[in-house]
């Protein structure tokens, strides 16, 4: 038997399997997603091993004890991590789970500000410019106070100060209250626009699916 048709035949059972959900959650959909999982995960381990381990060790200086022990730490570090595992030894890797939470955040943080927020400030401020936008100037002006605006509201809608009334409730200010409903009412709309991308994206793999079952049943039919 070629081993497309392994392929085939194996595909279209999982598909199956992962389609049984729409009558519930059942067995074979939980074996299919541990099928995943498992495979996710071991393939992801091995590219680790494979691309990232071993070049790290074919590089490690032999011949200089210096260099040997400071190339070393990280893969100490990174054995330190598996203590995790047990209870009783996890707190041996608390200092590298430190690192990695803090580089990680900080390394997310400035990802933040330098590769988005920048950027967007900057590309707001561009599409408000009309000596550079040709004979779309309007259209450019338009589109650039609708970013500016929708900036500045999402980001009142996330301004959490509020002032005690004298009735002793909290409520924040009028204005910024109305601001924050303009807020709303962009964020509603990424979001709307987020779940149709995602909506789609699963339609496409639907579909997909489908076609190959489809294929397959052609192919033991002779079609």
């Amino acid at each position: 038997m070629p081993i497309e048709l392994i392929s085939a035949i194996i595909g279209f059972i999982l598909t199956w399997m992962v389609f049984s959900y729409l009558i519930g959650d059942n067995a074979l959909f939980r074996v299919a997603i541990y099928i995943f999982i498992g495979v996710s995960s071991g393939y992801a381990a091995a590219a680790i091993c494979y691309y990232v381990l071993l070049p790290k060790l074919q590089l490690l200086p032999l011949n200089n004890p210096t260099q040997l022990i400071v190339g070393g730490i990280p893969f100490v570090l990174g054995f330190t991590v598996f203590a995790k595992i047990s209870p009783r030894t996890s707190g041996l890797g608390s200092f590298a789970m430190a690192l990695l939470v803090g580089v990680g955040a900080a390394t997310a943080l400035s990802g933040a500000v330098i590769g988005t927020l920048v950027p967007q400030a900057r590309a707001a401020m561009d599409a408000l410019d009309v000596r550079s936008s040709g004979g779309n100037a309007f259209l450019n002006l338009v589109e650039g106070l609708v970013m500016l605006a929708g900036t500045a509201l999402t980001l009142a809608y996330f301004q959490f100060s509020a002032q005690r009334a004298p009735d002793g409730s909290v409520r924040r200010n009028v204005i910024l209250e109305i601001l924050a409903w303009g807020g709303r009412v962009f964020i509603a709309i990424t979001f709307g626009v987020l779940f149709a991308g995602v909506y789609m994206a699963a339609l496409t793999a639907m579909i997909e699916r489908l076609s190959s079952i489809i294929n397959v049943v052609k192919s033991f039919l002779g079609l």
